[in-house]
């Protein structure tokens, strides 16, 4: 099993920048994308970033594409993202995702079975 483990939410300025970090124990070699998720109030958890094992291939929501890096450590087996000019409408619960042995890359939140628990993130105005 692989066990995920977010950190780094906080409350920040609009404008202001912010790193989540998603710590992976346990069999994170059956894994080969890490993915970023956020869930608003009263919104449905959507899908914000994505990252293949090596680190070559990344994606991102068309909402977050020119603000938001995902990268990896793999010596740490952490996955980061790294949040730039930051908007209340970020604001949300962000987790990360995995699911082993899916190699082609899925967007919904019901394709994947493994989860953190979750970081806040508030934007204010």
């Amino acid at each position: 099993q692989v066990e995920l483990v977010e950190s780094g939410g906080g409350l920040v300025q609009a404008g202001g920048s912010l790193r989540l970090s998603c710590a992976a124990s346990g069999r994170t070699f059956s894994t080969y994308h890490i993915l970023w998720f956020r869930q608003a109030p009263g919104k449905e958890r959507e899908f914000v970033a994505a990252i293949n094992w090596s680190g070559d291939n990344r994606y991102y929501a068309d909402s977050v594409e020119g603000r938001f890096t995902i990268s990896r450590d793999n010596a740490d087996n952490t996955v980061y993202l790294q949040m730039y000019s930051l908007k209340p409408e970020d604001t949300a619960i962000y987790y990360c995702a995995a699911r082993a042995g899916l190699y082609v890359l899925k967007r919904s939140p019901s394709d994947y079975d493994t989860w953190g628990q979750g970081t806040q993130v508030t934007v204010s105005s």
